[in-house]
């Protein structure tokens, strides 16, 4: 990840591969921006180099300084009509510069920010935010997963850091804060991102826990990890079912972090860990099956944002639960027509093997009980019928406490992880009813994000409880403005965003 930092310099002053500007496609402060800028840079650069300017979201120019600058170049980047502007667009013009200086093989950026600190640009938005959003976006937008490549051309990502410069000792401050948490927040997203990529063979229940370990242990959370021997004695049938076709045994990892007073109730947080998702015995189409590397993504986030949430000292008490297992076919797997006990003692009849995740994800709720929870909250890649609803640009989200589902809304409106509420009536509980057992694990061809979420409903104690369906925000087949095809790492900023509110 490039490094982000802050500076309290004079522009020309700053040492730099390329200086960032931010400029408006309003006529008038278009103009007035270019006046300001022709003043900067004197007669060494011709008026009509910045003619061609724009100042359109996500258009980029590069006009190059006197001998007086430090840094030869400046990257002139568009942010779109003002009355526009939101922290969303901030964070996609901070990704578009850092592209851009990627794509001239440069090394180094600087972030001029005065103009969003002296009313030269009218913005509702503190300079804190506008910090973190273009720092996140200049981070994210340059995220490269190299590890297996062996050409080292391949495995270079040129920018290395990305400056941000404040014009007074109160603003250096100011930006100094929306800078740290944007680089925690970041690091955070690479994690989850990086989890996701790396395929099946490097990344088992066993391996996930260990990085779980690792990379919390390091922010301040105590992490516990439950072998195969302790998950069966806690009778989470669910988990220990669907890694029974794999050779790589399961890991229940439970993540703490204790920033809130001793005697509060933790939010708890569940990530849906399948490390790779054959679909058993009901086998998945040989097509993109690859992609099922990432069907561990709910786990990556709650581990992403349970070491981000350390890292920022949040003052809140959280728990990450993630239930670990690999669903293979064999000659030991589960079988369609099996019925499984779950840890509460509710039987599942499985009428398909590839609806695995929910069933590891029923242990993991009814082991959330013991917490006694203010809210939980499940992520999971859990049904490609969310895909076919949403695409990708929405994550599904279902539970049973309005509140959390409205704070979690509006933390997705501002983190740009958006979710959307699909309904969880009464009608459809009969879609997952059993002849045989007290509930089925799939619904048949309608509502089957609907019924999935039903399907968890059923081992949700007495808390208040959330499930979001990442299935088509986690995983990604092209590149946007500061995500890539790949994992996304979706889930990061959306609970870290809603656990700085609560």
């Amino acid at each position: 990840m490039i490094t982000l930092k802050t500076e309290l310099k004079d522009v020309p002053s700053v040492k730099t591969d390329a200086l960032v500007l931010f400029i408006p496609s309003d006529d008038k402060i278009n103009k007035a921006t270019k006046r300001k800028l022709q003043t900067l840079l004197g007669k060494s650069i011709a008026k009509t180099s910045l003619d061609d300017v724009s100042g359109e979201a996500g258009d980029t120019s590069v006009v190059y300084t006197p001998d007086t600058f430090t840094s030869r170049r400046i990257i002139i980047t568009g942010i779109g009509k003002t009355k526009n502007i939101t922290v969303e667009e901030l964070r996609r013009a901070g990704a578009s510069a850092a592209k851009k200086a990627q794509s001239l093989k440069l090394s180094s950026i600087a972030f001029i920010l005065e103009d969003f600190d002296n009313g030269t640009l009218e913005f509702n938005e503190s300079l804190e935010n506008v910090s973190q959003a273009i720092a996140e976006g200049a981070s994210l937008g340059t995220y490269k997963f190299s590890t297996y490549f062996s050409d080292k051309e391949q495995t270079k990502n040129r920018i290395k850091s990305a400056s941000f410069i404040a014009h007074s000792k109160k603003s250096l401050k100011i930006i100094d804060t929306g800078v740290k948490q944007a680089g925690a927040i970041s690091e955070a997203v690479y994690l989850a991102r990086d989890l996701g990529n790396t395929p099946g063979l490097d990344m088992y229940p066993k391996k996930l826990a260990s990085v779980a370990q690792q990379e919390c242990r390091k922010a301040g959370c105590k992490v516990t990890v439950f072998d195969e021997q302790k998950i069966k004695s806690l009778k989470m049938g669910g988990i220990t079912s669907v890694s029974k076709g794999s050779e790589r045994p399961p890991r229940f990892i439970v993540i703490e972090w204790n920033g809130g007073k001793r005697t509060e109730k933790p939010y708890v947080l569940v990530g849906k860990g399948i490390t790779f998702d054959t679909g058993g015995i009901s086998i998945k189409p040989s097509a993109n099956m690859g992609a099922m590397k990432m069907d561990m993504s709910g786990a990556a986030a709650v581990i992403g944002a349970m070491k981000a949430a350390a890292t920022l000292h949040l003052p809140v008490n959280i728990v990450g639960l993630i239930p670990a297992a690999e669903n293979m076919p064999s000659g030991s797997a589960i079988r369609p027509g099996d019925v499984i006990r779950i840890m509460d003692g509710k039987t599942v009849e499985v009428d398909n093997t590839d609806a695995e995740g929910r069933m590891i994800l029923a242990d993991a709720l009814v082991y959330a009980k013991r917490y006694n929870p203010k809210a939980v909250v499940d992520l999971a890649t859990l049904t490609g019928a969310c895909v076919v609803a949403l695409g990708h640009y929405a994550t599904g989200m279902m539970g049973n406490d309005e509140n959390v589902i409205d704070a979690l809304k509006a933390a997705g409106d501002r983190s740009y992880e958006r979710v959307w509420e699909l309904p969880l009536y009464e009608e459809y509980e009969k879609l997952i009813k059993s002849d045989i057992a007290d509930v089925k694990n799939i619904g048949g061809r309608w509502a089957g994000a609907i019924t999935a979420g039903w399907f968890l409903k059923k081992f949700v104690e007495d808390y208040p409880w959330v499930h979001l369906d990442i299935a088509g925000t986690a995983i990604l087949e092209e590149n946007s403005h500061y995500t890539q095809r790949g994992a996304s790492g979706v889930g990061v900023r959306l609970l870290i965003e809603w656990l700085r509110s609560v």
